[in-house]
């Protein structure tokens, strides 16, 4: 690493980390106060401040080598049911999908086609706004499997992304999406992407119908518009306190898929959507 080593994300509420030379330096205010899935983590998080957000990165910095060279790439185990990261896995283990773009710290956009891969790299990263490049990392993906689009920036750029797994020859792409614009304009490009839209909290409403008019899944994260939005038209949710949208057949299609796959026990009920629970984020912004 240099002294160039930086890297930002929104975590917990949204709160932006910097993390340089493999530290956190910069927690910034979180939108919310508390969060049902920060409360299953291995060392839960039951309210967000900006001591226990610190704590929370630099453990992830400490057990999987998050922004450092030292970074884990592969994995296999479930960090939510149906998280982004685990849906790709899933699609890309039975063949609905046979790539996939999403971003990694270290690396910036990918292409992957390992599923372990894929879990690996998304599994416990949320909201990745910017990273430089760490050779270790680029060449640790490069070996398993996966392509970085720009290794000498880093760059995350997730239309370029499916430019080029489409140019490496791929046709059944999924894609993840923090921006809005960015579904809108790949859904132009390529009608038959896959694309599942994370890391919504607290964005507008303007901006909510945007992404839900252009995506096959969506994450309700701790957003009152995509919850109000994407559960009136959606065709599925899986999940109550972070629900997960299907919007389309494609993406109905991936979370049956991945129903089937999973061992746990599961109660299916067909009811007016979206469903709500007390047990959600506080406040949904």
């Amino acid at each position: 690493m240099t002294e160039d080593d930086e890297h930002v994300m929104e975590a917990l509420g949204r709160a932006r980390v910097v993390v340089r030379n493999g530290k956190v330096v910069d927690v910034g205010e979180p939108s919310i106060t508390e969060c049902p899935l920060a409360k299953r983590f291995a060392k839960p998080v039951t309210s967000f401040d900006k001591d226990s957000i610190k704590a929370n990165i630099e453990e992830r910095i400490r057990a999987g080598g998050m922004f450092t060279k030292d970074r884990k790439l592969l994995a296999c185990e479930d960090f939510v049911p149906f998280g982004a990261s685990e849906l790709i896995a899933t699609g890309l283990r039975t063949g609905i999908i046979d790539a996939a773009v999403i971003a990694a710290d270290g690396a910036g956009t990918v292409v992957v086609t390992n599923p372990s891969l894929a879990q690996g790299i998304g599994g416990k990263m949320s909201g990745l706004v910017k990273t430089c490049p760490i050779k270790e990392v680029v060449m640790g993906i490069e070996s398993n499997g996966g392509r970085v689009l720009d290794p000498s920036s880093a760059a995350i750029d997730q239309q370029r992304g499916v430019e080029l797994a489409k140019e490496l020859g791929y046709r059944r792409i999924a894609v993840t999406v923090a921006k809005p614009i960015d579904a809108k304009a790949i859904r132009k490009a390529d009608p038959e992407a896959l694309i599942i839209g994370v890391h919504l909290t607290g964005i507008s409403k303007e901006s909510a119908e945007l992404i839900v008019n252009h995506s096959d899944i969506v994450a309700g994260c701790a957003s009152k518009w995509v919850r109000e939005i994407a559960g009136k038209c959606a065709l599925l949710q899986a999940g109550v306190s972070i629900p997960v949208f299907a919007l389309s057949k494609m993406g109905k299609d991936l979370i049956a898929e991945k129903i089937k796959e999973t061992e746990l026990r599961l109660f299916v009920k067909v009811e007016r959507l979206p469903v709500r629970s007390e047990k959600e984020p506080k406040p949904l912004v």
